[in-house]
C-alpha cells in the first residue's frame, strides 16, 4: 500500500489533522454534559384524588377500572399503582427503552378517557391527570423562613405564585413541584350542633355555594338595536374574600330573617391540606423538586435555574432564604474533573514511557501530537451520533489514549528500525517503513473497531451504555488510524534524523548514559527472550497447555466474580425514611424526627438536612411517615477514613438504634437516575390468590425473615403494614328506609363533616383555588363526636348514630399493585463486599424455598434491568466480538487457520482482568466488561503484529521457526512499548480515589491486569502457536514465496547475526 503522497506532501497531512481538530472543537462546545447517558425508560404517571376515601375504596373504585383500561398499552413493560388512605391514587406505567415518551403519554391518555365513565363523580370533578414523568430529580431546593416569621402555608403559596412559574419556563424543566398540598383554599369549617339546630346538612351548604359562587355571562344592552352605545353587563362572578363567603345566604324566611354561612360555620383562607410539613435545618420551609424532560441537558438546566434563583433572591420577603439541597451537577462536575485529571495524567505518563523507549525528543513529539488530534476529533462524531459528554464517553477517551498512542508508536518504531538498518534519508525510511506496516495498521484498526461494533447492537439499558462507550472508542481508533497513515509518517519524514554511527560523538550526557544503559539491558533481555521462544517452539505442547489453562481459568473466574450494573459512588447525598407505629399522629412523628435531627446536626460531615414530616420517599404520604434529605460537605472536606457516605450511613444506623419507636431506613440515591429512589435492590411480592391482606402480610414476613438470614443481604424490609387502626362504618339500610332516608345520604353526611368535600372554586392572586367544606377540627377528634351529627328525615333531625354502627378494625394505610396483582414493595441493600448480582441470586433462591403456591414476585426498577440483562447477554457480546475479529483476520490472511494464532492468545488477558478484579474487590459490571472488550482488541493487535511480521519473513523464504523468532523479536520493542504505555497510563485510573473512584478503579484495574498478564503470556505463546498453525496452513495450501527482496533482508539478518557476536 503506497502512502508516499502523504509523506511527500506534509502540508496536506497537517491540513487534514487541523480540519479534524477544528471540527472536533465545534462538536465539543455544543455537546450536552450529563452523568450517564439518558437510559431511564419513559414513565407515564396517572394520578387523581378521591377526597375522604380510604385505600381500599380508592383501589376498588378508581385504580381497578383505570388499570383494567391501561393494561397492555403499546410498548408497556410493567405498571405499578398505589392507593392510600388520604384518597390519593397513583398509577405508574413503564415503557420499553427507546419508546417515544410523547406517544406513550397520548396512548395512556386515550386509555384513561375510556375508563372515565366508570369512575366516581367526585374523582371526575377533580380530574385524572396523565403526565410524562422523568423520575430523576435534578435539583431539590428549599425556601425557608430563617427567623420563623412566616408559616409553611405562606411559604408554599409564595413559591407557587412567584418562583415555580418562572422555573417552569426554564427550557428543559419537565416539572417543578412542591412537597405537600398547602395551596390556598377557602376552608368552610362547619359547626355540627348549630347546623342541627337550623335543620341543615353539608349538602345544603354545597347547594348554596353552587347557586351563589358562580361566573355568569348576563350579556349586553343595545346590541343590534341602532343605538349609539353598547353596554356590557357584568355579574359579580366568583367570590374572592373570606367576608364575601361569610355573607353567603343559606336560608331566608318570609319574615325577613336571613341565615348566612357565618352563622353555621367558621370561614378562613387556609391550606388545602396540612398533612405534610417540611423544615430546613429546623426552620419552617417549603421544598421544591425539579425534574428534567427526556433528552435535555441537565447541566444547562441546573445552571439556568441556579442563576434564576439568585435573581429572585433579591425580591424575597425579609428573612426568607434559599438553600439548594441536592444538585446533580455537584457530583457530575466533581467526577468529570477527576476523569479529566486522569486524562492528563495518562497523557503525561504515556509520553514519558514513549520517551524512555524511543530515546529522542523528536520521536516522542509524534505520538504526543497524534493523541490530541484523535481525541478532539472524536467529539465531532459524538455530536453526529447524538451522544453526550458523560462518564462513559470520557472513560472511553482515557482508554483511547493508550490505543491512539499505539498506532503512532508503531509508525515511529518502524521508521527507527529502518534508520537503524542504515538508511540515510528519513523520507525514504518513512516511505519504506509505511509500505511494510500500513497493512498491519489497517488490519489492527479494523479489528479494534470491529470489536466495538457488535457491542453497539445490544438492547436494553446496558446496550445504551455499551453503545456510547463502544462507538466513542471505535471513532477514536478510526481517527488514530487516519493519523497513523497521514500525519505520523509525514512528521517522521520531517522530524527524525538518520542515526549516527557510534564513535562520532564522544561526549555523553546523563540522558545518553541512561539510554546506553537502557539499551544494553534491553539487548540482553532480547537475547534471553530469543532463547525462551526457541525452546517453546520446540515444545509446542507448552503453548497449547497454557492456552487450555487460560481458558479454564477464565471460565472459572467469570463464574465466581460477582456481577453488578454500575458501581455505587459517593454522590454526597443520602436520604432517610422514618416509619413510626401505624396510626401515629403527625405531631408525634415529628417529635421523633427531631431526635433524629439532633443526631444529624451533631455529625460534622453533614452540611445541611431537610426534614419532611408526613411523607415517606418509599411509602408515600401518611401521618406516621417521615423523610430526611441530607447533604454532605464537599468531597475535598471529607477525605479522611470514615467520612465517605457508606461509613456515615453505617454510623447513623448505630446512632439511631437508640430510637426505639421508629423503623429507619437510610439510603443513597441511585447511580442511574430514573429507575427508583434507592441504590439497593427493589422487588415486589405479588398475591395472585386474591386472598386477604393479613395472609399476604404473613407470607411476606416469612419471606423477609428468610431473606434477612442470608449472608448476601444487609437488610431487606417492606413499608407495607396491615395494622393501621381503622373504624369500619356499617349503615343499617332497613332503618334508613323506614325513616325515609337514602343510605347514601348517611355516607355523604359523614363525608361532608369528616372527610371534607370539594364544593366550589374561587379566584385570588391570579390563580384558581378550591373551596372545601368540613367540620371544624374539634368536632372530629374521636368517635364520640358522632353524637353531635344529625341527618334530616322529612322535617325532623335524627342523630346519625341511629342509622349506623362503627367497629374497630385494622387495615393497611397504602395498598400497592404490581401488574394488576396486589403487591408489596421490598427494598434493601446487599452487604458490603457483596454485589447486587449476588443479592438478586439470593432473592431468587429464598423465593423458591419460602413462597407458597399462588404468590409470586417480580423485580422492578434498576434491579429488573440488571436481572434481565444477566450474564448471558455479556457472554453473547464477547462471543460476537471474538467472531468478528476472527472473520476479519481470516479475510486478511486468506486462511481460516492462521487467525487462531490471534484468537487463542486472547483468553490470557481476559483471565488477567478477572484476577485483578478479584484482588481489588471490584465487581463484574459495565465498566469491567468495557475493559474486557477493549482488551480483546488490544491483545489481538499485539498478536497481529507478531503474526504479520513473521508471515512477511516466511514469504521471503525463511524457515517457519526462524521467521517466527524474527517476527517476535522484531516486534518485541513496539509491543512492550505500547503495552507499558497503556499500563502506566492507566495506573492513575486503577488507583483512583475521591469522586467516582469505584467506576474508575474497576475500569483501570481490569485494563491494567488484563494487559499486564496478557502481554507477558502472549509474547511467549504466540510464536509457538504461529509455528504450529503455519505448518498446518502450508499442508493445506503451499506457500508462494514472494515477499522481500533479498537485498532488503540482508541488513536485518546482519543485525541479528551481530547480536550473536556481541
Amino acid at each position: 500500500m503506497k502512502l508516499d503522497k502523504f509523506i511527500n506532501r506534509p502540508v496536506l497531512s497537517t491540513v487534514i489533522s487541523i480540519f479534524v481538530v477544528v471540527l472536533g472543537i465545534i462538536g465539543l462546545v455544543s455537546l450536552p454534559v450529563e452523568q450517564y447517558p439518558n437510559i431511564a425508560p419513559p414513565t407515564i404517571q396517572v394520578s387523581t384524588t378521591y377526597t375522604g376515601a380510604n385505600a381500599q375504596t380508592v383501589m376498588n373504585s378508581v385504580i381497578a377500572p383505570l388499570e383494567e383500561s391501561i393494561n397492555g398499552v403499546e410498548n408497556m413493560t410493567y405498571m405499578t399503582s398505589t392507593a392510600s388512605n388520604n384518597g390519593m391514587a397513583t398509577i405508574n406505567v413503564y415503557f420499553k427503552q427507546g419508546s417515544d415518551p410523547d406517544m406513550a403519554a397520548v396512548n395512556v391518555q386515550n386509555r384513561v378517557t375510556k375508563a372515565q365513565g366508570l369512575l366516581p363523580a367526585e374523582v371526575t370533578k377533580v380530574g385524572v391527570i396523565t403526565s410524562k414523568r422523568q423520575t430523576s430529580m435534578l435539583m431539590v431546593f428549599s425556601v425557608y423562613s430563617s427567623d420563623d416569621k412566616y408559616d409553611q402555608t405562606f411559604l408554599q403559596n409564595y413559591a407557587k405564585i412567584n418562583i415555580i412559574p418562572q422555573i417552569m419556563r426554564v427550557p428543559g424543566v419537565g416539572d417543578a413541584n412542591v412537597m405537600g398540598a398547602r395551596e390556598y383554599s377557602m376552608r368552610i369549617w362547619l359547626k355540627p350542633e348549630v347546623m342541627a339546630q337550623y335543620k341543615l346538612m353539608p349538602s345544603d351548604i354545597s347547594a348554596a355555594l353552587a347557586e351563589q359562587n358562580i361566573e355568569a355571562a348576563p350579556g349586553q344592552f343595545g346590541e343590534d338595536g341602532n343605538q349609539s352605545f353598547q353596554y356590557v353587563m357584568k355579574s359579580k362572578g366568583r367570590l374572592q374574600k373570606t367576608e364575601e363567603f361569610e355573607n353567603i345566604v343559606v336560608r331566608a324566611s318570609a319574615d325577613g330573617n336571613i341565615l348566612r354561612l357565618k352563622d353555621v360555620a367558621r370561614i378562613e383562607l387556609g391550606a388545602q391540606s396540612v398533612s405534610v410539613n417540611s423544615y430546613m435545618n429546623g426552620h419552617s420551609s417549603v421544598s421544591c423538586i425539579i425534574y428534567q424532560t427526556p433528552g435535555s441537558n441537565a447541566t444547562e438546566i441546573i445552571k439556568n435555574v441556579t442563576s434564576l434563583i439568585k435573581d429572585t433572591e433579591k425580591s424575597l420577603p425579609a428573612g426568607v432564604k434559599y438553600q439548594i439541597i441536592m444538585n446533580t451537577n455537584d457530583f457530575l462536575f466533581a467526577s468529570i474533573y477527576e476523569v479529566l485529571k486522569t486524562l492528563l495524567e495518562a497523557f503525561i505518563l504515556v509520553v514519558l514511557v514513549v520517551y524512555i523507549f524511543l530515546q529522542d525528543f523528536r520521536s516522542t513529539l509524534i505520538p504526543a501530537i497524534a493523541i490530541p488530534v484523535a481525541l478532539v476529533g472524536t467529539f465531532l462524531m459524538l455530536k453526529l451520533f447524538g451522544f453526550s459528554i458523560n462518564l462513559l464517553t470520557l472513560s472511553a477517551l482515557v482508554l483511547a489514549i493508550a490505543i491512539v498512542v499505539d498506532d503512532a508508536i508503531v509508525v515511529v518504531e518502524a521508521v527507527h528500525a529502518k534508520l537503524d538498518q542504515g538508511y540515510k534519508s528519513s523520507k525514504l525510511a518513512s516511505i519504506d517503513a509505511m509500505s511494510e506496516i500500513s497493512g498491519a495498521i489497517l488490519s489492527i484498526t479494523l479489528v479494534m473497531m470491529s470489536v466495538f461494533v457488535p457491542v453497539s447492537f445490544m438492547g436494553g439499558t446496558s446496550g445504551v451504555f455499551y453503545r456510547q462507550f463502544g462507538v466513542t472508542m471505535a471513532v477514536a481508533i478510526g481517527f488514530s488510524a487516519l493519523n497513523a497513515l497521514t500525519l505520523s509518517p509525514a512528521l517522521c519524514a520531517i522530524f527524525l534524523k538518520p542515526h549516527n554511527k557510534e564513535g562520532e560523538d564522544n561526549k555523553t550526557s546523563f540522558i545518553e548514559r541512561f539510554h546506553i544503559a537502557f539499551n544494553t539491558t534491553y539487548e540482553k533481555l532480547l537475547e534471553k527472550y530469543k532463547g525462551s521462544i526457541s525452546r517453546i517452539i520446540k515444545h509446542k505442547w507448552i503453548s497449547f497447555g497454557l492456552v487450555i489453562i487460560s481458558f479454564v481459568l477464565l471460565v472459572v473466574l467469570m463464574k465466581f466474580t460477582p456481577s453488578g450494573m454500575v458501581p455505587n459512588e459517593d454522590t454526597g447525598i443520602f436520604m432517610m425514611s422514618v416509619n413510626m407505629a401505624p396510626g401515629t399522629s403527625l405531631e408525634r412523628t415529628e417529635e421523633t424526627m427531631r431526635k433524629v435531627n439532633e443526631i444529624l446536626k451533631s455529625n460534622p460531615s453533614i452540611e445541611s438536612n431537610m426534614l419532611i414530616g408526613g411523607y415517606s420517599l418509599l411509602s408515600g404520604a401518611a401521618s406516621s411517615y417521615g423523610s430526611f434529605f441530607c447533604k454532605l460537605k464537599n468531597w475535598d472536606e471529607r477525605k479522611e477514613k470514615g467520612q465517605d457516605v457508606n461509613s456515615i450511613i453505617g454510623m447513623l444506623y448505630q446512632q439511631t438504634a437508640s430510637i426505639k419507636d421508629a423503623q429507619i431506613l437510610i439510603f443513597a440515591p441511585p447511580m442511574i437516575s430514573g429507575y427508583s429512589m434507592t441504590n439497593g435492590f427493589e422487588m415486589n411480592l405479588q398475591d395472585k390468590t386474591g386472598g386477604s391482606l393479613e395472609n399476604f402480610s404473613q407470607v411476606s414476613q416469612n419471606f423477609l425473615a428468610a431473606l434477612n438470614q442470608r449472608p448476601e443481604i444487609a437488610r431487606a424490609m417492606t413499608s407495607f403494614n396491615p395494622n393501621f387502626p381503622q373504624y369500619q362504618v356499617d349503615v343499617d339500610a332497613a332503618k334508613c328506609k323506614q325513616a325515609g332516608i337514602s343510605p347514601s345520604t348517611i355516607l355523604e353526611t359523614l363525608q361532608g363533616y369528616y372527610g371534607g368535600m370539594y364544593v366550589s372554586n374561587f379566584n385570588r392572586f391570579g390563580k384558581l383555588y378550591r373551596v372545601y367544606v368540613q367540620a371544624d377540627a374539634k368536632y372530629r377528634i374521636s368517635p364520640e363526636t358522632l353524637n353531635s351529627i344529625f341527618v334530616r328525615n322529612g322535617t325532623e333531625m335524627a342523630p346519625i348514630n341511629q342509622f349506623m354502627t362503627i367497629k374497630r378494625v385494622y387495615g393497611p394505610d397504602v395498598i400497592n399493585r404490581f401488574n394488576m396483582f396486589t403487591s408489596m414493595a421490598i427494598n434493601g441493600s446487599p452487604k458490603p463486599g457483596f454485589t447486587s448480582g449476588e443479592a438478586i441470586k439470593a432473592i431468587e433462591e429464598v423465593a423458591a424455598q419460602t413462597l407458597p403456591t399462588g404468590y409470586g414476585y417480580e423485580f422492578s426498577g434498576m434491579t429488573r434491568e440488571e436481572q434481565s440483562t444477566g450474564s448471558s447477554t455479556t457472554a453473547i457480546v464477547f462471543v460476537l466480538c471474538i467472531v468478528f475479529v476472527y472473520l476479519l483476520l481470516s479475510a486478511q490472511y486468506e486462511s481460516y487457520i492462521l487467525p487462531l494464532v490471534v484468537i487463542l492468545s486472547i483468553p490470557f488477558g481476559l483471565a488477567g482482568a478477572f484476577i485483578f478484579a478479584k484482588f481489588m474487590g471490584t465487581q463484574n459490571d459495565i465498566y469491567l466488561q468495557i475493559a474486557l472488550i477493549m482488551l480483546i482488541g488490544l491483545l489481538a493487535k499485539n498478536a497481529i503484529l507478531i503474526t504479520e511480521f513473521a508471515l512477511q519473513r516466511r514469504h521471503s523464504g525463511m524457515s517457519v521457526t526462524y521467521s517466527a523468532i524474527l517476527g517476535a523479536t522484531a516486534r518485541l520493542r513496539p509491543i512492550l512499548m505500547t503495552s507499558l504505555a497503556m499500563i502506566i497510563g492507566l495506573l492513575p485510573l486503577m488507583f483512583a480515589s475521591g469522586v467516582g473512584a469505584n467506576g474508575n478503579r474497576t475500569l483501570g484495574g481490569g485494563a491494567v491486569g488484563g494487559m499486564l498478564i496478557g502481554v507477558i503470556c502472549q509474547i511467549f505463546v504466540v510464536p509457538g502457536l504461529f509455528v504450529a498453525f503455519e505448518y498446518l496452513q502450508e499442508k493445506i495450501k503451499p506457500i508462494e514465496k514472494t515477499g522481500m527482496d533479498v537485498s532488503e533482508t540482508i541488513p536485518e539478518l546482519e543485525q541479528y547475526s551481530n547480536i550473536d557476536k556481541e
